[in-house]
């Protein structure tokens, strides 16, 4: 059995990159808890945003990069098992809250849903250059504002204006940097890996 890891291919992530496994199942399981564990440990990154129910977090940005690295199948599981675990009672949202009933809980359904979409992006090299990763990250990135958005004004009454006001407009400038950083990170990882697709 051969260590080294597999030529890149049409259609690979960063994780298919992994030295061969007798147990593939055993490494996807793997990678799936290690994602959701990332995306909890970043949720606690969190800076509160006056006026807003919604802090600044790291989450999105892991999120992003679990989808991309992980793939569409292995980072929807990734962040299903972040988002189930923490509706459960799991303290690992962001500020270590959890549950049910908190407004910022559509982000975390968007962040599922954008995670699989820049996992497909990904799988069509969608991560393999600046320009390609900065479209990914801002398609992952309005996923996630589609939807935690309009759940963040049912879920307090607020106007849609007023959930833009508060949870979206103040977390641009954020975005942009943690796509920036996509920009340089992940065309980079391809590159030093010798994995162009």
């Amino acid at each position: 059995m051969s260590t080294a890891a597999a030529p890149a291919r049409s259609g690979a992530v960063l994780a298919d990159l992994l030295p061969a496994a007798r147990h593939r199942y055993a490494v996807d399981a793997a990678l799936v808890l290690g994602g959701a564990a990332l995306t909890g440990i970043a949720a606690q990154i969190a800076v509160p945003v006056p006026g807003s129910p919604v802090p600044v977090t790291g989450q999105t940005f892991a999120a992003l990069l679990i989808g991309t690295a992980l793939g569409a199948r292995r980072g929807f599981l990734s962040l299903a098992l972040y988002a189930l675990v923490g509706m459960a009672g799991m303290p690992w949202f962001a500020e270590a809250s959890s549950g049910w009933s908190m407004p910022s809980l559509g982000y975390v359904f968007g962040m599922l849903l954008a995670a699989t979409v820049v996992g497909a992006l990904a799988r069509r090299g969608g991560d393999r250059s600046v320009l390609r990763t900065a479209g990914t990250m801002v398609l992952g990135s309005a996923i996630i504002y589609a939807i935690g958005v309009p759940y963040l004004a049912l879920s307090t009454g607020m106007s849609l204006s007023a959930a833009v006001a508060a949870g979206l407009t103040p977390f641009l400038i954020g975005d942009a940097l943690k796509a920036a950083l996509a920009m340089g990170l992940l065309p980079t990882t391809w590159k030093l890996l010798g994995r162009r697709g």
